[in-house]
């Protein structure tokens, strides 16, 4: 079925009556019985990786000012060309001081991605801690007028310091 994605699990089988189960052409032993479920691949999804950075540069510890860039980029894994309207982030520091910032496009733009496309921008943030977390969605909307919502995972914002080579270490991103 083309355009679909195809889920097959194992699971126990209650009746031992058979001694396999064919499938497609394939033989599961009769312990086991196959599940398959079939969905239809989304028409609107945007991709997001997430790429945290401590700036030590831009940052003043001991004035309790901790700067972070943030690298995304954004994938349209759909079947339709989509904009990117606008963003909400949901910043916190460990103090558990929360900011929500709310705002069209991002870097002052609104990408139109087609399908496999992928646009990438870097921003930043500053805290009052040496680490806290982000995480937000983007609004788009599809070529077709359909609305849909894009999750950014929770990623976490850490000032590090320097790792070995001398070069800034980075956050993490939870999934």
């Amino acid at each position: 079925m083309e355009g679909a994605i195809w889920n097959v699990r194992l699971i126990p089988q209650l009746s031992q009556s058979a001694e396999s189960v064919g499938l497609w052409g394939l033989q599961v032993p009769r312990k086991w019985a196959c599940s398959v479920t079939i969905r239809p691949m989304p028409k609107h999804q945007f991709d997001v990786e997430v790429l945290p950075e401590y700036l030590p540069e831009q940052s003043a510890p001991d004035s309790g000012v901790f700067s972070f860039a943030y690298t995304i980029t954004i994938t349209n894994s759909g079947e339709e060309p989509a904009q990117l309207i606008s963003r909400h982030w949901i910043i916190s520091d460990a103090r558990g001081h929360t900011e929500e910032v709310k705002g069209l496009g991002v870097v002052g733009q609104q990408p139109l991605l087609k399908p496999g496309e992928s646009f990438q921008y870097t921003s930043g943030c500053r805290l009052r801690t040496a680490s806290g977390t982000m995480h937000g969605t983007f609004h788009c909307v599809a070529e077709d007028g359909a609305p849909f919502n894009t999750p950014v995972p929770l990623f976490v914002l850490e000032a590090l310091g320097q790792g070995p080579s001398g070069n800034p270490l980075s956050g993490r991103v939870l999934h």
